[in-house]
């Protein structure tokens, strides 16, 4: 009996989703619960498991776009599991002389060639291995052909130097359309402007040295810079609930939590889970919950409802090198803060000049929204609790302040 594997709905909205891939080739048996395709949707991308084992047949084939309910691929659950492969080799291993294992060829790149330069390579008796490991993972082209035979003709060897006019094509995932759709949409349906300040490390540095070694034997996580962020970004939104806030229709919505997106980078591009009412979780909560979706976000597996709402993001792209830029708004949100590289470098303090670790901080705000007074002052306040952090502890107020009720 055939069983057919339909697209099933990944959210609200979504009608058409991408085959990104096959993890599976027709004629193959698979498990029940395996992992066969991954999916893209214009929000996530997510795996979908066979319901039965059987022998599957695809319906699609990858870049296809396809309507959600749409039947992608069929399983004949009354095919018998043939031997596995894995049995086959361990028996092999057995057999030989000793129990040694039997030795295999060494391996040579699958080549994916156009019909054209398939005929090519016929003709010209060009030996397919050499090619192979010539252009590892690369498409074969009757032009690819030709500047091989070149070069070999020209210097007796295949010489890694030969120089490629190949340009590949690529079809992009529904996931990247989608981005590019919301990035021009922000440009011009918003008032975008950025604020920039520096903030001193030292102190947070100071405190990773101290107490990191006690933080990840405790809970098992490393005590990164975003739970720090994260607890300033916080507590300075409780001070200027417009950073908060977004636009709906011709109202002003101004939460009274803080949802926090982080953005990570994924195989397919930049994703942005959410911390839940980041203004109540500790420091080992948000590294902890930091530490999962980014998990998640690596291996394709973050839901739809791990990425939705969100109130204000933080993205980091100092991790990538970058000393200063510009972060784009995540729509419907009027404010994002980026975080950059900590580069060392001289400062003023009380009229003396020293070498502190400096980061430059950015925060991109919707003008329409939020106005200079509320972006530099949040900004301003973000950096006070950064350079003295035991201010997030007491909710911005400064310790001793608090202890003499002034």
């Amino acid at each position: 009996m055939a069983i057919e594997m339909k697209v099933p709905s990944p959210g609200e909205s979504i009608t058409r989703v991408q085959i990104a891939k096959w993890l599976v080739s027709s004629g193959d048996y698979v498990d029940k619960d395996q992992e066969v395709v991954e999916i893209d949707s214009d929000k996530a991308s997510f795996p979908m498991a066979a319901p039965v084992a059987g022998v599957i047949t695809l319906k699609a084939v990858e870049g296809d776009t396809i309507e959600v309910g749409a039947v992608i691929a069929e399983l004949d659950e009354s095919a018998i599991q043939p031997e596995s492969t894995v049995t086959s080799r361990i028996k092999a291993e057995e057999s030989s002389p000793g129990g040694t294992k039997v030795p295999s060829e060494p391996p040579v790149h699958k080549l994916a060639v156009t019909p054209l330069a398939k005929k090519v390579l016929q003709e010209k008796q060009v030996d397919t291995a050499e090619i192979s490991r010539f252009f590892p993972g690369k498409k074969i082209t009757r032009k690819t052909i030709e500047s091989f035979l070149a070069q070999k003709k020209m210097t007796g060897t295949t010489s890694q130097e030969v120089i490629s006019r190949d340009v590949e094509r690529r079809k992009m995932s529904t996931l990247r359309l989608k981005l590019a759709e919301r990035l021009v949409a922000v440009k011009n349906q918003t008032a975008m402007l950025t604020t920039f300040n520096e903030v001193n490390m030292q102190a947070i540095q100071q405190i990773r040295q101290q107490f990191g070694d006690a933080f990840k034997e405790k809970y098992d996580v490393g005590l990164g810079f975003m739970s720090f962020f994260t607890k300033a970004v916080t507590a300075a939104l409780n001070e200027f609930p417009l950073v908060n806030a977004m636009i709906e229709g011709d109202e002003l919505i101004i939460p009274g939590y803080a949802d926090i997106g982080i953005a990570v980078s994924a195989p397919k591009g930049l994703v942005v889970p959410v911390l839940r009412n980041a203004e109540r979780m500790t420091f080992a909560e948000i590294e902890l919950t930091i530490k999962e979706l980014a998990q998640k976000a690596r291996e394709n597996r973050l839901s739809i409802d791990e990425m939705k709402g969100g109130t204000f993001t933080i993205t980091n792209g100092g991790v990538f090198g970058s000393l200063l830029s510009t972060p784009i708004l995540n729509p419907p949100q009027s404010a994002i803060l980026g975080m950059h590289k900590i580069e060392e470098r001289p400062i003023a303090v009380k009229g003396e000049v020293i070498i502190a670790p400096m980061m430059y901080v950015a925060l991109s705000y919707d003008h329409r929204v939020i106005d200079g007074r509320e972006s530099v002052g949040f900004l301003v306040k973000v950096k006070e609790l950064l350079e003295d952090p035991a201010r997030l502890l007491t909710a911005g107020e400064h310790p001793v302040k608090i202890m003499l009720d002034v």
